[in-house]
């Protein structure tokens, strides 16, 4: 569901509230999924957003996502607790830790598995996916790490994984422009944040009682704002520190399909990706190091996969 904040001074801010999704099937960890949704598909080319944790891995088990396959984008790894081993078919074996971002790209086509390391005991963090563009959605495979340093704001703090934001550049290359940032906001504070006006935003809200814009957030849910502000107001509310994630960029205007860890075109896309993974084409390749089968692909669904995009952009302000 969403619900639109009309406040007469302040941009509207459109709330998108989650849903608990279990990843890799119905055993494992349990994530709360903001994006994609009904009411709004993408922020930027941002096109899926997933929350987990804290999660005690004594109780739950932790994440074990066996080797699975993409194409047409790029996963956004960053974590807040815990650590994340990661193997993929580029060859890469590498790890997620906390304020490090790990960027995979799909491309044509890549596969990897996920696994908390046997060290963690608390693991919590966001699971990102940006689509490509039609130009670039055929790409080779890659990998990016980085560790951006962290950034003082009035009244917090922000560390910029991706794009521009409070004087910082991430290096992590990307195929059309995007923002991706944790800030912390102290007790009381707000900020005032110099944005883009060609980008809509989305602000994840991890923990704290914050607004965006004016508009009150929980945790969990995403606030989203169209293009058109210079400027972004968000106020830690509350007596304790606030986390958040910010994400933006240009309203993406190709429409998509998405369907399994698949971005695609049309119906026809999705069913030979699936294909060629049932049926172990070097599309995707292997991944090596991984103790365990491989995850098969679900089963289609009996109607045709259709393209999906946003409702059109009306400038906010």
């Amino acid at each position: 569901m969403s619900t639109i904040e009309t406040d007469p001074v302040d941009p509207q801010v459109e709330v998108l509230s989650a849903r608990d999704v279990p990843l890799g099937g119905p055993r494992a960890m349990t994530v709360r999924r903001t994006l994609p949704q009904r009411a709004r598909t993408l922020i930027g080319a941002w096109c899926f957003v997933d929350h987990y944790g804290p999660d005690d891995v004594a109780a739950t088990g932790g994440m074990d996502v066996a080797p699975h396959p993409h194409i047409g984008l790029q996963t956004v790894s960053w974590l807040f607790s815990g650590e994340i081993e990661h193997r993929d078919s580029h060859g890469v074996h590498a790890f997620v830790r906390p304020g490090e971002v790990n960027l995979m790209t799909s491309g044509y086509g890549i596969c990897h598995s996920e696994v908390s390391t046997p060290g963690t005991t608390v693991l919590h963090g966001v699971q990102l996916w940006v689509a490509l563009p039609e130009e670039h959605r055929h790409t080779g495979r890659d990998f990016q790490h980085h560790v951006p340093a962290p950034v003082a704001l009035d009244g917090g703090e922000a560390r910029v994984f991706l794009g521009t934001l409070a004087g910082d550049t991430s290096p992590v290359p990307t195929f059309t422009p995007l923002l991706g940032a944790e800030l912390t906001l102290r007790p009381a504070a707000t900020i005032t944040l110099t944005v883009d006006p060609a980008f809509e935003h989305g602000l994840l809200v991890d923990q704290g009682e914050v607004t965006m814009a004016g508009t009150a957030l929980k945790p969990a849910e995403l606030g989203y704002l169209a293009p058109g502000p210079t400027t972004l107001t968000l106020a830690n509310t509350g007596s304790t520190p606030a986390r958040l994630i910010l994400l933006g960029g240009p309203p993406f205007e190709e429409r998509i399909v998405m369907w399994w860890n698949f971005i695609g075109r049309d119906h026809q896309e999705i069913v030979a990706a699936r294909e060629a993974w049932q049926n172990a084409s070097d599309r995707f390749g292997s991944v090596t190091g991984y103790p365990g089968d491989r995850l098969p692909a679900p089963v289609l669904p009996g109607a045709i996969l259709t393209p999906r995009g946003n409702p059109p952009v009306a400038q906010a302000g």
